[in-house]
């Protein structure tokens, strides 16, 4: 997930870039919305594949 994360972002970047250029007010404030969103996702995302996964080693019923 990280590495589409980075593409979105890097689009959006270059959108944000077009939008100033073009004065597009309006625009721009709603891609800087979008891009706190998408690093708030990443955030998350890498703080979740940080977590170490628990083997709670369930027990096996056999049939009698």
């Amino acid at each position: 997930m990280p590495p589409f994360l980075n593409e979105i972002e890097d689009d959006l970047l270059a959108r944000r870039a077009r939008a100033d250029r073009k004065n597009w007010l309006g625009k721009g404030e709603g891609i800087d919305l979008t891009l706190q969103i998408l690093r708030t996702k990443r955030i998350e995302t890498q703080r979740l594949t940080r977590i170490a996964l628990v083997d709670i080693d369930l027990p096996s019923f056999k049939n009698r």
